[in-house]
């Protein structure tokens, strides 16, 4: 991709933004940086950057006229002035995954989902270190593809994980292998309906060939109906059910059945992570690398020693025989109904913030099975409540402030009891990210233990 003085927009101020701004600048592109927030909400590293020669337009979106090319951050909506202006003009619109893919030479194993992605790809990402192979884990797990992706050659191998906000503005983006965990409700403030989120989602496979493969989820009906239109070959992975071909469960054991024969993984009961949703995450995982040339060994070996990643299930302390866990990554409905099923314990449940058009009326349902007492705050605190109670939840409370919520926690809890936040929501009301909420959590939990 020619980039030497093309005029570039590229909207959206934060970690991607600022890491395209930068990539774009080296390659020559004359770079406007624009944001609708002003600097001192933005800070990071807009100086620095306008030293090196990027324009910066804060505060308000310019026009597109005049740019030859518009690179937008996966947060902000296609519907947006500026990106539908230069859409109808006819100026190529992409993101950042995008761009970065027009630099790769990597091979590129690609995985998308509502959820497990943070979990699936760092395993996917230690499996191959594990087996000797140079290995890039980056993408929407929080380290721009493109700050390194022309570190990485043919010898290496790319783990990125992929969102429908990132793939909404693929092109040409193109894995070897493709994995959609799951596909349930979320997102739908920006993509419209399921359909509409489906379809995002399946662009991860849209320019794949005969020799590429896709790794789907057969216990999953939308996912499992994307098969129809692979243009690869697919690998379909089953928690429940005994394939023909693929990775199962059968007698305890996680099986492999790839080319008509089939070889035994690991026992399941070895597997170190937690949960139903986690063995999900496992077998896609195995499918992945299976297909990479992985040998069986080495991915037991890195399944039983992985410990999973921080905010999604993750013990912080037990104090006065209470266990605090982390699960600020569980932002949508599905993920906090899967952390609910992770415990046999009664729990007390902190869950709300930003309702990402979602509806609670599952996730309550489940969580009345589950909970002891339920604290609700942020944005959407109120609809939560409503939901619960009429679910027949009673211990319903309604905090004012996080801390608030953590502490009305620990005094519903007693001995035994998990305290967990999973909050259904993202975070955007409150905090920057969910990496914010759950640093906080952990560490209101841990200056508990005075």
């Amino acid at each position: 991709m020619q980039l030497e003085q093309v005029k570039t927009l590229v909207i959206g101020a934060g970690r991607s933004g600022l890491a395209v701004a930068r990539f774009l600048k080296t390659k020559g592109a004359a770079v406007t940086l624009t944001d609708n927030k002003d600097e001192t909400a933005l800070g990071g590293d807009l100086k620095i950057l306008s030293a090196a020669g990027v324009r910066l337009s804060l505060g308000r979106y310019p026009a597109p006229d005049g740019f030859d090319l518009v690179v937008v951050s996966p947060g902000v909506p296609l519907s947006m002035a500026p990106v539908a202006r230069a859409r109808e003009r006819g100026v190529p619109v992409i993101g950042e995954l995008e761009l970065a893919w027009r630099f790769c030479r990597a091979p590129l194993v690609a995985i998308t989902g509502t959820n497990g992605k943070t979990t699936t790809t760092s395993l996917l990402g230690e499996i191959f270190k594990h087996a000797g192979v140079r290995t890039l884990v980056a993408g929407n797990i929080g380290n721009p593809l493109v700050a390194e992706v022309e570190n990485f050659g043919p010898s290496d191998l790319i783990v990125a994980e992929v969102s429908s906000f990132q793939l909404e503005t693929t092109v040409h983006f193109h894995p070897q292998v493709a994995a959609i965990l799951n596909i349930t409700p979320d997102h739908l403030d920006r993509h419209g309906d399921m359909a509409g989120y489906t379809a995002a989602k399946a662009r991860i496979f849209a320019n794949q060939g005969p020799k590429d493969c896709a790794v789907l989820n057969y216990d999953d009906p939308p996912v499992r109906e994307l098969a129809a239109n692979c243009p690869g070959r697919v690998i379909f992975f089953s928690r429940v059910h005994t394939l023909k071909s693929g990775v199962f469960i059968q007698g305890g054991q996680i099986m492999a059945k790839m080319n008509s024969h089939s070889t035994p993984v690991m026992p399941v009961n070895d597997l170190r992570l937690p949960g139903a949703h986690n063995l999900e995450n496992a077998l896609a995982a195995v499918a992945c690398a299976l297909e990479r040339g992985v040998p069986e060994r080495l991915l037991a070996d890195t399944l039983r020693q992985f410990p999973g990643v921080p905010h999604r299930l993750e013990p912080v302390a037990e104090i006065d025989g209470v266990m605090y866990v982390n699960d600020s990554k569980g932002t949508n409905p599905d993920a906090s109904i899967k952390a609910l099923e992770s415990y046999t314990q009664p729990v007390v449940l902190l869950a709300g913030g930003k309702n990402k058009g979602n509806d609670f009326t599952a996730f309550v349902q489940r969580a009345k099975e589950k909970v002891r007492a339920m604290v609700v705050l942020g944005q959407c605190a109120g609809e939560l409540e409503t939901a619960a109670r009429a679910a027949g939840i009673t211990r319903v409370l309604k905090a004012g402030d996080f801390r608030q919520a953590v502490f009305m926690a620990r005094n519903e809890a007693r001995p035994g009891d998990v305290v967990l936040l999973s909050p259904a929501c993202a975070s955007w009301d409150m905090f920057k990210s969910y990496e914010e909420r759950g640093d906080l959590f952990r560490e209101i939990v841990l200056s508990m233990r005075g």
